[in-house]
Order: structure tokens, then C-alpha cells, then sequence
């Protein structure tokens, strides 16, 4: 593609898979290239689902060149300003809403070719809650559930997965949040890391946004634009129309759902991966799981579970390696 000895990479900061991103110059244009390792990439949605998402008038980096088989692309660059970065209180609503109305078209979007959405069925989602007992509980905190303890966790596994296959199903980003959102040179939004969409809850998305990972919002704030959303989603898809309450009950299960998994990938991803950056955002998917399901009577074992074993354990934890820390800097002395 370019006709030029050499070029120059600069790495940038990569996510929590397995790709790696340079950024480079040419003839006064930036682009960024991406090695994306096959055996760990979905490289075959990447391309699909980028060309059906910019079809539905979504903004997302246009590759200029590719290899599948290899790994190698080369995309537009969208430049480093995330929306993370730029949000505050006083402008969130605003962001917010512009994020939220590219929702109904990321919904009714279909990849390009003939690639598949995978559904996030029952044992999809299964296997993601699977991760939170493995990672987090037996893994980085050493908790050791009972067989009693197994099968009440399980009932409520159960009541969350019930409640996302009851919803409408539409293609969903599935890691919608601040980090994935760009705000563009034209003050437009640009949409990354979609290579992992799937046909699933009509609410993933929006929770992903309004109860990120990796920073909270108070309820007043985000009641109206979750109201904004559910107005805009059921016109633009012409859904029958659902109760704000079950609407409400949709949205906070599967928003504990995301958590669960979530708080169970940042403990793998310090375990497996060897990436530690992570561990520092398990407290905040904790709160959230600890303060939602003590609103649902049937939950309460899951909020027990999170308040009396899962957050001791993690504190204790932490208190531990702060400990450890200065008498092995004392030791190195």
C-alpha cells in the first residue's frame, strides 16, 4: 500500500486482549496499524462488523489494508481523545445523549459478508458468570464456596440469565463504554473494539455506558438518559411497549450480569496475562453488584455473598500487599 523503505511505529497503549496498536506518519497523514494475533482475535468480525456498522452511518477507523490470516491491519486514525477524557458533570448528559442516540443503529446493524453474530445465549452467558466464580472467588481470593453455597449462586445465575434472554434481542457492541467511544477532530463520536458484537439483551449496551467499569455516576443522572434511551430504542425498533419497572429490572440484572463477568476478567487478566492494571477497577464492579442486588429480594444471597465473604476477602487482600510491599523494599535496602 505504501511505496516508502521504511516506516517508523510509535506503540500505543494497547487494551486488555491480545492486540497491539503503532501509530505512524505518512505524507503528513496518521494512520495506526494493528497486530492482531489470529488464535487470539476475532480479525474475521473486526472487518465484517466494521463494514456493517459504517453502513449504518456509524463512525468507525476505515481500514486501508489488511492481511486476515496474519493479523495485520492498517485503519484510519481516530486520534487519542476518549470520551472518558472529556467528561465531566457538567457535560455527561450531553456526551451521554450523543452516545446513546447511535444505539438504535449499532441495534439494527448487520456485519458485511456472510459473518454470523454469534447469539449470546444461555450458555454464553453461563460461561461469563463462570468466570466471576473461577477468577475472582477461587482464583484471586482463595474463597471456596460450599456445595450449598454453589447451587445458591447458581439460582441466582439462573434469575440473571432469564431475565437477559427475556428481552428484546438486537446486535450489541457488548463493550460499550467511555474507553470504546472517540470524540472526533469534528466533535462527532467514533466507535472501537467492536470485533466482539453479538445478537443479544436490548439493554447490554446501554448499561455498559451508564454503569461503566471505570467510573460511576450518581442515579439522578443517569435515571434520564437511561428514560432517553428506552423512548428512543423502542421507536426506532418498534418494540411493544415494556413498564418502566420491568424496563428498570432489565436494565439492573443485566447490568450485574456485565459486572460479575467483569469483576471476574480483571482478575484473570492479573493472573493469566499478567496484567495488573486491572485490579484496580474489581472494587467499583463490586459496589455495583453489592448495591444492586440488595435491591431484589431473590438476589439476596449474591448480596450477602459480595458484602460477607467477596469485599472482606478483598480488603483483606489488599491490606496484605500493602504490607508486603515496604518490607520488600526495606529488604532490598
Amino acid at each position: 500500500m505504501f511505496s516508502v523503505p521504511e516506516i517508523s511505529l510509535l506503540s500505543m497503549n494497547g487494551d486488555a486482549g491480545f492486540r497491539q496498536y503503532y501509530r505512524f506518519d505518512l505524507d503528513g497523514v496518521s494512520y495506526v496499524a494493528v497486530d492482531a494475533p489470529p488464535q487470539y482475535s476475532n480479525n474475521q468480525g473486526f472487518i465484517a462488523l466494521g463494514s456493517g456498522l459504517a453502513e449504518s452511518g456509524i463512525q468507525v477507523p476505515e481500514m486501508k489494508a489488511g492481511d486476515l490470516e496474519l493479523g495485520y491491519f492498517c485503519l484510519t486514525d481516530f486520534g487519542d481523545t476518549l470520551l472518558s477524557n472529556v467528561l465531566s458533570s457538567d457535560n455527561m448528559q450531553a456526551y451521554y445523549r450523543q452516545a446513546i442516540e447511535l444505539l438504535p443503529a449499532i441495534a439494527t446493524s448487520q456485519p458485511a459478508g456472510d459473518y454470523v453474530l454469534p447469539d449470546y445465549d444461555r450458555p454464553f452467558i453461563d460461561f461469563e458468570l463462570s468466570i466471576f466464580t473461577e477468577w475472582l472467588l477461587a482464583k484471586h481470593l482463595n474463597i471456596d464456596l460450599s456445595p450449598q453455597e454453589l447451587q445458591k449462586l447458581r439460582a441466582c445465575f439462573d434469575i440473571l440469565i432469564d431475565s437477559a434472554l427475556a428481552q428484546p434481542q438486537v446486535t450489541m457492541h457488548r463493550d460499550y463504554h467511555s474507553r470504546n467511544i472517540m470524540l472526533l477532530a469534528d466533535k462527532n463520536l467514533g466507535i472501537i473494539d467492536f470485533q466482539d458484537a453479538v445478537r443479544g439483551p436490548v439493554t447490554y449496551d446501554i448499561v455498559s455506558l451508564l454503569r461503566d467499569c471505570y467510573l460511576r455516576w450518581p442515579d439522578q443522572q443517569i435515571g434520564p438518559l437511561f428514560e432517553y434511551y428506552c423512548d428512543l430504542i423502542t421507536k426506532a425498533l418498534n418494540l411493544p411497549r415494556v413498564s418502566a419497572a420491568k424496563w428498570q429490572r432489565w436494565f439492573d440484572l443485566m447490568g450485574l450480569q456485565r459486572h460479575l463477568k467483569a469483576s471476574g476478567i480483571f482478575a484473570r487478566l492479573y493472573h493469566r496475562d499478567n496484567k495488573a492494571g486491572y485490579l484496580k477497577d474489581i472494587p467499583l464492579t463490586l459496589a455495583y453488584i453489592q448495591d444492586i442486588s440488595g435491591c431484589y429480594d431473590e438476589l439476596a444471597f449474591l448480596h450477602q455473598l459480595v458484602a460477607e465473604q467477596v469485599l472482606p476477602a478483598l480488603a483483606a487482600k489488599e491490606n496484605l500487599e500493602q504490607q508486603v510491599l515496604p518490607a520488600a523494599a526495606g529488604n532490598e535496602q
